[in-house]
């Protein structure tokens, strides 16, 4: 495949996957206590990074939540939303970029999402003067929960869409 071609096929996967990213986020929305919600979030953005590494993890993890921040009424989100997931899918990626096949590989890439997700936006919340610190450490249960299970589901996507179409790999980058 030329380069031309490969750039516009990156170019429409990022756009794919950030829409699927704030689809997922936005299907299923569990209010939580200081004003934010619990969603399906991770499961769009742990698969994007599984399915497509590193850099389409991180345009459109952090994207995809945002996007679905600013439609669904959250707009005050969005930013963080933008710095967690991106980062989250990010690092994601890296982590199973060379070896996506390995079990301690895939765990490691779990408890990353599950760190970044949990602490992200339990710093950054307070960072940014959304809530006071003794608020936003309410937000870390639901947020392990959520990025835990995402993770999980993200990846049963990948190995079902992988065992699907085996090129699947091919399109990381």
């Amino acid at each position: 495949m030329g380069e031309k071609n490969r750039t516009a096929l990156r170019i429409s996967l990022v756009a794919i996957m950030t829409a699927v990213v704030a689809v997922f986020t936005l299907i299923i929305r569990i209010p939580s206590p200081i004003g934010g919600y619990i969603s399906l979030c991770d499961a769009a953005v742990s698969f994007a990074a599984y399915a497509f590494g590193p850099f389409t993890g991180l345009i459109a993890g952090g994207l995809g939540a945002a996007f679905a921040d600013l439609i669904g009424g959250f707009p005050q989100w969005a930013v963080i939303s933008f710095i967690v997931h991106g980062i989250e899918a990010f690092l994601m990626g890296l982590v199973i970029r060379k070896n996506s096949s390995s079990i301690a590989m895939r765990i490691l890439a779990a408890v990353i999402s599950v760190v970044i997700v949990s602490g992200g936006y339990l710093l950054l919340t307070t960072l940014f003067g959304l809530t006071v610190f003794s608020e936003a450490i309410l937000e870390v249960p639901g947020n392990i929960a959520q990025s835990a299970v995402g993770a999980v589901i993200g990846l049963l996507l990948y190995i079902g869409v992988r065992k699907a179409y085996r090129p699947l790999d091919d399109l990381r980058w």
